[in-house]
């Protein structure tokens, strides 16, 4: 891979075989020749966050490195949700599987169909918890303050439980071969 960006995305499933659905997105991410996953959360189960009525999700980050553009990071993205079944019928409704890309290098990114960090991060404990685990010194650019530290300021709210650790063995540490 020539010159590398790091990304971090978020995945979350909470429709059908939620598992299996983090599972393949991760396969589809990894298959592509432009993204080397570096690092994989563990697996949480959480609350659904939004008005609609729906079922938990199961929650993860990864990190990345890519040589592909911010804007082709979304298009592989929206890509893969796609295929898994993702419809964006109901704003914050259920879901086969979603995928964010929460941070892009130290970039601060505002285009119509992407915003980078995600406008929602700091207040998301579904995402703090996996990013923490990953690199919790990790500083949000523009909000001056490492994960950790927003962590920190959410991390009595409910909701977030461990659901399958990163183990480091079987496929990205959390499946089996």
């Amino acid at each position: 891979m020539e010159e590398a960006s790091v990304a971090y995305i978020g995945l979350g499933s909470n429709m059908g075989d939620r598992h299996g659905y983090l599972y393949q997105a991760l396969k589809k991410l990894d298959d592509n020749p432009g993204i080397d996953i570096t690092s994989c959360s563990s697996i949480y189960e959480t609350e659904p966050y939004g008005p609609v009525e729906q079922n938990e999700f199961l929650n993860m980050a990864i990190e990345v490195r890519t040589s592909l553009s911010p804007e082709e990071l979304l298009k592989v993205c929206q890509t893969i949700e796609y295929s898994l079944g993702r419809k964006r019928d109901i704003h914050w409704g259920p879901r086969t599987i979603d995928l964010d890309i929460l941070l892009y290098n130290r970039e601060n990114i505002k285009m119509e169909n992407l915003k980078v960090p995600h406008p929602e991060l700091s207040k998301r404990l579904f995402v703090l918890t996996p990013l923490k685990e990953i690199n919790a010194e990790l500083t949000v650019p523009h909000m001056n303050k490492s994960i950790e530290q927003l962590y920190e300021n959410l991390k009595s709210e409910e909701g977030v439980r461990l659901w399958r650790p990163n183990n480091g063995e079987g496929e990205f540490g959390l499946f089996e071969n």
